[in-house]
Parts: C-alpha cells; sequence; structure tokens
C-alpha cells in the first residue's frame, strides 16, 4: 500500500533516549510537536519533519525526555492529518519516510525518545480500502472492514441510527453507488471524510498489528493513540435516544465510546510492544552520560472518558502503559478542585499500577495562558483573550504546580514561551475543520496552532522563510525563544531551570501519592520527601512557613524570619537537601 519505503529499518541497539531505566516513562516530561506549526525548513509556509529534526537540540536543552510527534501520515489533510489515506507513508508536505528515519536517529542521538500519533478509530475517506469498498459497492468484502449500513424509511432515506458527529450533524453519510443510484450508509464520528473501522473485523486488527510492527521496526519509542477510548461500538449501533449528544460526552458510557471491548484490542497490542522489548540488547551510556536500558516502547491513550476510573481501566498492567489526564486538564485554577481531582488521580492510578498524567494544553484546547485569563468555568475552549497579564501569571504557576505532581507530565509547543492563543483570527484564514460545519466542537482549535515564533523578527519570526500557514500575531517575536533566551525571570527560563530542577531532584517524577501539608485557604502545599511545594491560587499575597532552601519560583517571593510571602497566583518549590 504504502509509496515510501525503506532498505533497512533502524538500529534497534542504536543509543537512544533520556531514562535511566526501563520504565522511563512513569516520570517522563514528554513534550508534543504539532509538526505543521512546529518549523519549516523549506519556506513553503508548512513544518515539516526535517524542521523538527533541525530543532531537536533546543528540545533536549529545555530538558524534555520525549517528543509526541502529531500525526504526519500521508492525508488529504481533511482534519489536519487525522485522516489518514496510509499509514506506512509520510505526507509529501512533511517529507518522506527518510526524513521520519533520520529524525528518529538523531533524536536518539540526542538522548531523547520519539512517540508517534496513531489514528486506529477511522481512516481517511482516500484510504485504499474505503476507496474499493465504494467502487465495488453493496456486498464488497471491503465494506465489513467499516460501517456500512442500509438506511431506514421507505427508501432508506434516513440514517441508520441517531448518533451525531462530533464535528457537529449527523454521524452518517449516504453514498451514491456505482451505478449512480443513492445507496448505503456509513459511520463517521468526526469528519465525513473519516469513515470509521469496523473493528470486530479480524482484517483491521490484523492491519494494524502489522502498522505498530511497521514503526517499532524503524526505531520509534511508543504510539500516542488517538480516540482510544472509540474504535469498538455496541452491538447492533442501537439509538442514542437523545439530541445533543456532545453534552453528554465525558458524562456518560456511550454506545460509540469506551466499550468494554476495546480493552481487548489493547491487550493485543501490548503483547506486540513486549515482543521489542525482550529482543533488544543493551543499551550503552548516552551522549550526556547517561545510562539507560533499552526497551521501554510505550502507549500513551486519548481517552475521555467519564471519570477517572474508567480511565484507569485503560492502564491496567496488561494493557497501555499511561493515559492523558483530561479531568486535570479541564480544572479552574482553585486550590480545592485541583487537590480533589489530584487526589482522585492518583488514587485511582494505584490499583493499576500506573502513573499518573498531568497536562494542562494541547492542540485541540485553547492554551492555559488564555483558559486562565479568563473567568472560572468556561471550559477547554475560550474565545476571548482575557487578561493577558494574569493568565501568564497563573499559567507559569501552574506549570510549576504539574511538574511537582508524582507521575509523568505533558508539555505542549510553546507553552514554554508562554504563548497565548490566537483568538482573533479572521474567518477567512480558518482551517479547523468543525468550524465549517456550523455545530459540534466549538471550531477554534486554530487558535493553539499559529505556528510558534523563533526569532524576534523574519517573515515568520524564524518559523520559516516562507510565512505561515496560519498568520501569526503582531508581538509574536517578543515571545520567541531568541528573546527569552538567557533572560533571567523569562518564561522558557522558569521552564528550563524547572526541569533540570525535576531531573535532579531525586523525589520529584515517578511516585504515587503526596504528603498534604496545612496550609491557608486557596493554597495548595505538600511534601515530597526532601521537596516541597506550595501553590497560591488566590488573587492575594499569603505568608507560609519556610520549607528548606528555595529552589525555585513562577514569580518573586519574600522570605523573612516570620516565613515567605507567596504572591497571588504563585508557586514556590523548596528543598531540605
Amino acid at each position: 500500500m504504502s509509496q515510501q519505503h525503506l532498505a533497512a529499518p533502524a538500529d534497534d541497539t542504536a543509543v537512544a533516549p533520556a531514562a535511566q531505566h526501563r520504565d522511563w516513562w512513569r516520570g517522563a516530561v514528554i513534550y508534543q510537536v504539532y509538526p505543521r506549526s512546529f518549523a519549516d525548513s523549506n519556506g513553503d509556509g508548512m513544518g515539516d519533519l526535517a524542521g523538527v529534526r533541525a530543532r531537536l537540540p533546543y528540545l533536549r536543552d529545555l530538558g524534555v525526555d520525549a517528543v509526541w510527534l502529531s500525526p504526519f501520515y500521508a492525508s488529504p489533510q481533511a482534519d489536519a492529518g487525522y485522516d489518514v489515506a496510509d499509514y506506512r507513508a509520510v505526507d509529501p508536505m512533511f517529507g518522506n519516510l527518510l526524513d521520519a528515519d533520520a529524525l528518529i536517529r538523531e533524536a536518539h542521538e540526542l538522548s531523547l525518545r520519539i512517540i508517534v500519533d496513531l489514528v486506529p478509530n477511522h481512516s481517511s475517506d482516500q484510504h485504499e480500502w474505503f476507496k474499493r469498498a465504494l467502487a465495488e459497492g453493496p456486498g464488497s468484502p471491503l465494506r465489513e472492514r467499516y460501517h456500512f449500513r442500509p438506511g431506514k424509511g421507505m427508501d432508506g432515506e434516513l440514517p441508520p441510527n441517531d448518533w451525531e458527529s462530533i464535528f457537529g450533524g449527523p454521524a452518517w453519510t449516504r453514498v451514491t453507488e456505482p451505478d449512480g443510484t443513492p445507496g448505503e450508509w456509513y459511520l463517521h464520528l468526526f469528519a465525513p471524510e473519516q469513515p470509521d473501522f469496523n473493528w470486530n473485523h479480524p482484517a483491521v486488527g490484523d492491519e494494524f498489528r502489522s502498522i505498530l510492527r511497521f514503526w517499532l521496526d524503524m526505531g520509534v519509542d511508543g504510539f500516542r493513540i488517538d480516540v482510544a477510548h472509540g474504535l469498538v461500538k455496541a452491538e447492533g449501533l442501537p439509538d442514542l435516544g437523545a439530541h445533543d449528544q456532545l453534552k453528554l460526552l465525558g458524562n456518560d458510557v456511550m454506545p460509540f465510546f469506551d466499550q468494554e471491548g476495546v480493552h481487548e484490542v489493547y491487550r493485543q497490542w501490548r503483547t506486540v510492544l513486549d515482543e521489542y522489548a525482550e529482543r533488544e540488547g543493551p543499551g550503552g551510556p548516552s551522549a550526556e552520560g547517561r545510562g539507560r536500558e533499552t526497551g521501554g516502547r510505550i502507549f500513551v491513550a486519548e481517552a475521555w472518558t467519564p471519570t477517572i476510573e474508567r480511565t484507569a481501566n485503560y492502564v491496567r498492567p496488561d494493557e497501555l502503559h499511561q493515559a492523558f489526564n483530561f479531568q486535570y486538564l479541564g480544572t479552574d485554577w482553585d486550590a480545592e478542585q485541583l487537590r480533589e481531582v489530584v487526589d482522585r488521580t492518583l488514587a485511582a492510578m494505584r490499583p493499576v499500577d500506573a502513573p499518573a498524567t498531568w497536562v494542562l494544553s494541547n492542540h485541540d484546547v485553547t492554551r492555559h495562558a488564555t483558559r486562565f485569563a479568563n473567568p472560572p468555568g468556561l471550559g477547554t475552549q475560550i474565545r476571548t483573550a482575557g487578561d493577558r497579564a494574569l493568565g501568564l501569571r497563573r499559567a507559569r504557576a501552574a506549570t510549576l504546580l504539574m511538574l511537582a505532581l508524582p507521575g509523568s507530565a505533558y508539555l505542549y509547543q510553546g507553552e514554554e514561551l508562554g504563548l497565548p492563543d490566537v483568538v482573533d483570527l479572521p474567518d477567512e484564514v480558518r482551517q479547523d475543520p468543525a468550524y465549517f460545519r456550523g455545530a459540534g466542537q466549538d471550531g477554534f482549535r486554530d487558535g493553539c496552532r499559529v505556528p510558534i515564533p523563533w526569532t524576534r523578527e523574519g517573515s515568520s519570526y524564524g518559523f520559516g522563510d516562507g510565512g505561515s500557514w496560519l498568520p501569526q500575531p503582531a508581538g509574536w517575536g517578543e515571545l520567541s525563544v531568541e528573546a527569552q533566551t538567557g533572560v533571567a525571570g523569562s518564561t522558557l527560563e522558569l521552564y528550563r531551570a524547572a526541569l533540570a530542577a525535576r531531573r535532579e531532584q531525586p523525589t520529584l517524577g515517578a511516585g504515587t501519592g503526596v504528603e498534604w501539608l496545612p496550609a491557608p485557604e486557596g493554597v495548595l502545599a505538600f511534601r515530597r520527601g526532601e521537596f516541597t511545594c506550595v501553590a497560591n491560587t488566590t488573587g492575594a499575597p499569603v505568608t507560609v512557613p519556610s520549607y528548606g532552601r528555595v529552589l525555585l519560583a513562577s514569580g518573586e517571593i519574600a522570605v523573612s524570619a516570620a516565613g515567605a510571602e507567596v504572591p497571588a497566583d504563585t508557586t514556590v518549590w523548596w528543598t531540605t537537601a
């Protein structure tokens, strides 16, 4: 199927990533790269794999352990690459398989691991299977690999059931058969260009296990699984019996999400990953002298579930390794709410022996520097800029709090620069497919996908030589890597210092619990061994005891014999070591 191939797979014994043991992922800091918006190597306005490769030293110096790449597969780009036409090929806008191979190898030389996105819930309508299914007409064996159904009504003019697309409108599209007549309907929980696979068909499982091996042979260190809660649908595809179904997402188990059958899929996938861990040879010291064991390939689930406890089902010992903590991402900057979600998360993960994960931003939600600039309770899609200074102050404090919690942390590209969402993009430049559907998701995800600035000046602030696929706002250059590097107190230097301290502090990173300390209302204080974290989520300064030597603070603090005065919306790290 693939039009791209390599002469030989990557060397499995090549020195790779930055962890020192097979369970590196339990305390890793993983950086999400959205390739089209990270770095453009050829001046076409679109980021690419060669651009990512050129910026790998920046990520090493930032101090992250792994890089997660959003989809770069061959795709018509109806949903920014989450509509995959060929899972074994790189889309030409991003390069080719040789570029992917070079990126993986160089990342390993820099002690960085590479995690790639995998999209198993649906393909592109330009996938060879789906094109053949349409061309062969009703009764085609290829239609059994998707969800084709006859419609309801006198002439089949109504959808097979009442399910709604996440992007708005019905979750079904009727096809025109080869003879020109209106025909069957196919299921797409997202855009019509993204038909859902039928995971009850054995060929689908066989194909994806083969895809896993293809990328593992190339040397990737893991997979982030898109819509991991999807795949399996309730038997018979029953009506939901409700309208405005999007309002139910995250609150109820839906007949198309979080079905028990998904867990058997992941148990099968885990055996594939474990084969690779068993056959790898001994590793040597990295380029920076950090020894490691080989192995440690991982799965990360994007699983939107009603509760953290249901999310924990995805990370049982024989399934996946991590699952994104969307409950934490959606929590307001409020001490009581934050403590509750931290406690629930840690309690849910302990029985399955999985690490907690913490994340504040990604490519699908408003950046947290903008979310926290607005009043609480507005959710994760916000269209107003809010108070920029307040948002940045809270974002910096929230980052230090997140990085102090036990488990693994995820960073989204540009958050280390304190980037806000671009909320005023003109309608004519928007490219989020949900924006054009007129319903469903808000459709304003473009605001967090604007290419990041590297330099103060230039046609795209160092992103590339030919502009950028989404316009960057005026003043973007003053938030750039160049403008912040070496500047005391800058957000970039705060991130670098925090990641260095996290690596140096033996009690940070992996862990299963915290010791909560007495604190004023609106303040979180906890201890982890010799380390203490205090986060003031209130709008006024508070005085707390001094817990030793100050390691790092997100704002200016005043220490005296009476204790430490922590300003509003500020987090402080202490150590007694």
